[in-house]
């Protein structure tokens, strides 16, 4: 089973022996940190990053620790189609698997005794869900969760449903403010693009993977963590999407970069492909489909369709505004893609525009009006 594993700093040292237990079980263990039991860190962070990895499907299921468990449960809680059950005996982990199909074990540190943990954790990755007689109950959280949290996915349901994220960063939603207005010149307009996209790599590229490593510094030698040989595309929608590009590959700069060249009739307000480049080893790489504006979604979609047919798995679509409509059908067509974003905006006017949006991104971007 592909798992994913992570600590603050109290939980560090069971984190390493779980770690070891379940490889030598066979698992295929990925190691969210953190790497010390020196250096403090917030248990949030960690929670966060192995709770991704589980909805984004990239592990099946996850364990945290942190010193006392309320921490860690509390934190991966808050992640949409996370079910993390703290657990501080072998009868509430069988239960939080059959009856509640738990995704995330979350286990103390400072409370639980190893050899405790190891049979806790032995008896959470044993038992089934019992979906026949409980799956009626799991439904009803699951259509809440769905009614607050778009792309939610619920355990079992780990990429099989993208997420759908509007990233609400202060400083994304400054620029973004900027971006919008009319007045913006076009130099200007540019750079700020350039800007955004360069900060929503930070929540895009938050569920890549890591190894650890050592380094040496000036006092010493310390662990520390490095992407474990993650390859990456950044395959831009021309024209607008490669005024994204630059700000992304500052962030990413081994990323190789394809082509998608399509555009919208403007009678049928349908895409119509023209040229389409990608890397030879699309297959093998984490894709991020660029695009300023999701209005109809027609050129989204046809665009993730393009690099599906090059062999494209792992896709996200990154824009800076999306409507409601091109969500919506982008989800429709390909439900497993991941959403980025940094504002939901109201609807489509009879045009096709994005209301308020920021109008023609390509026309701004190139002062061709």
């Amino acid at each position: 089973m592909r798992l994913a594993i992570g600590s603050d700093h109290a939980g560090f040292p069971l984190k390493e022996r779980l770690k070891s237990h379940l490889e030598g079980a066979g698992h295929e263990v990925q190691d969210g940190g953190t790497c010390s039991a020196e250096t403090r860190v917030d248990f949030p962070d960690w929670a966060f990053k192995v709770s991704e990895l589980v909805v984004s499907g990239k592990a099946e299921r996850g364990i945290l620790v942190c010193g006392s468990g309320i921490g860690m449960s509390i934190a991966a809680n808050k992640v949409p189609g996370i079910y993390a059950a703290l657990c501080h005996d072998i009868y509430g982990a069988r239960l939080s698997r059959l009856h509640n199909n738990s995704n995330v074990l979350v286990l103390g540190g400072r409370v639980t005794g190893e050899d405790l943990a190891l049979e806790i954790l032995d008896t959470w990755m044993a038992s089934p869900f019992l979906e026949d007689r409980y799956r009626v109950r799991l439904q009803k959280i699951q259509d809440y969760e769905s009614r607050v949290s778009p792309g939610a996915a619920g355990p079992g349901k780990a990429g099989g449903l993208g997420r759908v994220l509007v990233i609400d960063h202060p400083l994304i939603q400054h620029k973004l403010g900027l971006v919008r207005d009319k007045n913006t010149s076009v130099k200007d307009f540019r750079e700020l693009v350039q800007e955004i996209a360069g900060l929503m790599v930070y929540e895009v590229t938050r569920s890549l993977s890591l190894e650890e490593i050592e380094v040496h510094t000036p006092l010493g030698p310390t662990k520390a963590f490095s992407l474990s040989g993650k390859k990456m595309a950044v395959v831009p929608v021309l024209r607008a999407g490669l005024g994204m590009v630059e700000g992304i590959l500052r962030l990413i700069p081994n990323a190789k970069v394809g082509h998608i060249g399509l555009y919208r009739d403007p009678h049928t307000l349908e895409p119509v492909e023209y040229y389409c480049k990608l890397p030879g080893d699309i297959e093998d790489r984490d894709i991020y489909v660029v695009d300023p504006m999701l209005a109809t979604g027609g050129s989204a979609a046809a665009a993730i369709e393009l690099v599906k047919r090059q062999g494209g798995k792992r896709i996200s679509l990154v824009s800076l505004i999306a409507a409601p409509e091109g969500v919506e059908r982008v989800r429709g067509q390909h439900p497993e893609v991941d959403i980025f974003t940094a504002a939901l905006d109201s609807h489509l006017n009879d045009h096709g525009y994005i209301v308020p949006g920021l109008g023609d991104a390509g026309d701004r971007l190139f002062g061709t009006k």
